[in-house]
C-alpha cells in the first residue's frame, strides 16, 4: 500500500468530500434525505476516511500477511492500547456510518449529522496523535 503525503488531512479530504455528496445529491427534504443511494456513499466514504486515519495512527498493518484482511477488532485492540476512552467513538462510527449509513442507507437528518460528527471527532484524535 502507497504512503500518503499526510494520511489526516487525506481523512479530513474523506470527510469533507461525503459532506459535499449528501449536500450536493442526496435532497434533504425535512428531517431526511431522498436519496438513499447517496447517503450509502457517503457514509462509506466518511469510514473509510476514519480508516486512513486510524491506520496512520495506530499502525495495525504492521503485523499482517500478505493477502490478510483487517478485521474492525483489530482497529479496536490497537485503539485500547492508546486511548480505551476513543473506542467508543470508534464503535459509534461503526455502527452508524458503516452499517447504518452505508449497508442500510439510513436517511435521517440527525443520524447522518451525528454519524458525521463521529468521524470528526476521530480524525480530530488522530490528527493530535499522528507522528510524521
Amino acid at each position: 500500500m502507497a504512503q500518503l503525503k499526510h494520511p489526516i488531512r487525506e481523512a479530513e479530504r474523506y470527510l469533507q468530500n461525503a459532506k459535499q455528496l449528501l449536500s450536493e445529491k442526496a435532497e434533504k427534504d425535512g428531517d431526511h434525505y431522498n436519496d438513499s443511494k447517496y447517503v450509502k456513499t457517503a457514509g462509506n466514504i466518511a469510514w473509510n476516511g476514519i480508516l486512513v486515519a486510524m491506520d496512520a495512527v495506530l499502525n495495525v498493518r504492521e503485523n499482517l500477511k500478505k493477502g490478510q484482511r483487517l478485521d474492525f477488532k483489530d482497529y479496536q485492540m490497537a485503539l485500547s492500547s492508546k486511548d480505551n476512552k476513543m473506542n467508543k467513538y470508534l464503535l459509534n462510527a461503526y455502527d452508524l456510518l458503516h452499517k447504518s449509513l452505508g449497508y442500510d442507507g439510513v436517511t435521517n437528518y440527525r443520524v447522518v449529522q451525528e454519524s458525521m460528527n463521529y468521524a470528526k471527532i476521530l480524525i480530530n484524535w488522530a490528527d493530535k496523535h499522528y507522528q510524521e
